[in-house]
């Protein structure tokens, strides 16, 4: 008489880590509100990939990228504040990544790790489904890596573009780079803009009661995208709604960047539709 001990194996065993496991991340600070582990590793799971998808808070970046290469990690993201200051401590850096001077992904192959951007397609492309860019007036406020990324691709597609930002050095090391004009954020009395775009921190959870710009401000002829996910419905979009704004936000850009992710990591078309509504499943639940 033999046993048949199938039913004691648990249905996602298949998906339990083992020693074949390839491990991904993302490393930023703070971390701690990323989406990113649950809609990366569902995307594995439907693929069939065997692969664990982690979120690391890192202060300690040269460290870290030493602990990536040590440990063999495949794939790791870079969010805030990281995505310039990587860039030294890799071994290629991809041509566009390059040109925008920031690294959101980086892909380990036998250890030696390559740099890319996938910030600037996704989020254009997420600013594409709500608008045209070509000839518009687009006012970007931020000037860090996310800013720089969409900065490139507002420029690439024919947008008139200027920075706003709080730090005047940097915002105008920015606006120099990106050939476009600069405004001190403390002298913004009026938008006189098509598009205005959040690629700053400022609404991210837990501080969600900020808005990076005076909501007052805003007049019902422009579209506002906001970069930040988490909460889908930032202050600044919901006052923008409440104007008559067309709306875009942040939940396209991170998915569209994170397939895009997947597939340099993997050499797979993503389930993009899956990873889209895994977040949007995760944020509502947050509401």
């Amino acid at each position: 008489m033999t046993t048949d001990h199938r039913a004691d194996i648990p249905e996602d065993a298949g998906r339990i880590p083992n020693a074949e496991t390839q491990v991904y991340c993302v490393i930023g600070d703070p971390i701690s509100h990323s989406l990113s582990p649950s809609m990366h590793n569902l995307a594995f799971a439907d693929s069939g990939i065997n692969g664990i998808f982690s979120a690391f808070r890192v202060t300690e970046l040269k460290a870290a990228i030493d602990g990536v290469r040590s440990l063999g990690i495949k794939g790791v993201a870079v969010t805030l504040p990281h995505k310039q200051s990587v860039m030294a401590l890799l071994d290629e850096i991809d041509e566009m990544a390059f040109r925008i001077g920031a690294v959101n992904t980086i892909v380990n192959r036998n250890g030696r790790l390559y740099g890319f951007n996938t910030d600037c397609r996704g989020a254009m492309t997420a600013l594409l489904e709500g608008t045209s860019v070509a000839g518009k007036t687009v006012w970007l406020v931020g000037a860090g890596g996310a800013a720089r990324a969409l900065g490139f691709g507002v420029r690439a597609g024919g947008g008139k573009l200027t920075v706003v930002n709080r730090s005047i050095n940097h915002g105008e090391m920015l606006a120099t780079d990106l050939n476009a004009d600069f405004v001190p954020l403390s002298e913004v009395r009026r938008i006189d803009c098509d598009i205005l775009i959040n690629a700053t921190s400022l609404g991210m959870a837990p501080r969600d009661a900020v808005s990076p710009i005076a909501v007052e401000l805003l007049h019902p002829d422009m579209v506002v995208m906001d970069l930040v996910y988490n909460p889908m419905r930032t202050r600044l979009l919901a006052a923008a709604e409440k104007k008559g704004c067309v709306t875009v936000d942040g939940m396209g850009m991170f998915v569209h960047q994170g397939a895009a992710q997947f597939e340099l990591w993997t050499g797979r078309k993503a389930p993009v539709e899956l990873m889209r509504q895994t977040v949007l499943k995760l944020l509502k639940e947050k509401q």
